[in-house]
């Protein structure tokens, strides 16, 4: 199969795709990411394409895509110009299976990704994808407001108990953001996030998604 991540920044893939990007590329899968948004100075993004880069080799990415449209300001950015690189990115992967940020995540980039992956995703194009899933990210999809934005309820999940520490290793890689805990960008708190949604199910470490959808 094919597999594409989307990524309104670096390290948001690794955030919430991680260890099912390692399952998927261990089992001889093709795994793709595109990365949306670059930083404002050279320095930046040049430190950000190499962190990024340094943890998908790990993870086994078969390609990294960075597009270059502006980060914390897509709103600034005509929908129908992200709509169309989505589009080509599509065409180019042709994936089987895409995951893309969840529609309630505090950040507006996260939102207008959501709306674009899925207008790119039109199953009327022959180049669709069959299983759509969201992704949670921390600092993002938690931090929403219950009950008015919508709820993270995941339902599916992803076994990751033998890639638990690769996801980690990989988030290890982007230096310029892995965080100290009690932040929820740290290692401990991305171990207990796997932790927990793997005793949901019974495993010991997962990956947790929101089917959008699927088709036969």
């Amino acid at each position: 199969m094919k597999i594409l991540v989307i990524a309104p920044h670096l390290d948001d893939e690794v955030l919430g795709v991680g260890g099912t990007m390692a399952r998927f590329a261990a089992d001889g899968d093709e795994v793709y990411v595109v990365t949306i948004t670059q930083g404002h100075t050279q320095a930046v993004i040049e430190q950000d394409k190499q962190e990024a880069l340094a943890a998908h080799k790990l993870l086994g990415v078969k390609e990294t895509i960075f597009l270059s449209l502006p980060a914390a300001g897509l709103d600034s950015v005509p929908h129908s110009d992200v709509n169309q690189q989505l589009i080509q990115v599509y065409k180019q992967v042709e994936p089987d299976r895409l995951f893309i940020p969840f529609t309630g995540d505090i950040h507006l980039d996260h939102q207008i990704v959501f709306l674009s992956s899925l207008v790119a995703a039109r199953p009327i194009n022959n180049f669709a994808p069959k299983a759509i899933y969201c992704y949670e990210t921390m600092s993002e999809t938690n931090w929403n407001a219950p009950y008015i934005t919508p709820n993270f309820v995941p339902n599916v999940f992803v076994d990751i108990s033998d890639y638990l520490e690769t996801k980690l290793q990989a988030m290890q890689m982007y230096a310029s953001q892995i965080k100290p805990f009690p932040h929820e960008r740290s290692e401990e708190a991305l171990r207990a996030l796997a932790i927990l949604r793997g005793s949901t199910v019974g495993k010991f470490a997962a990956e947790a998604f929101y089917l959008v959808r699927e088709i036969f």
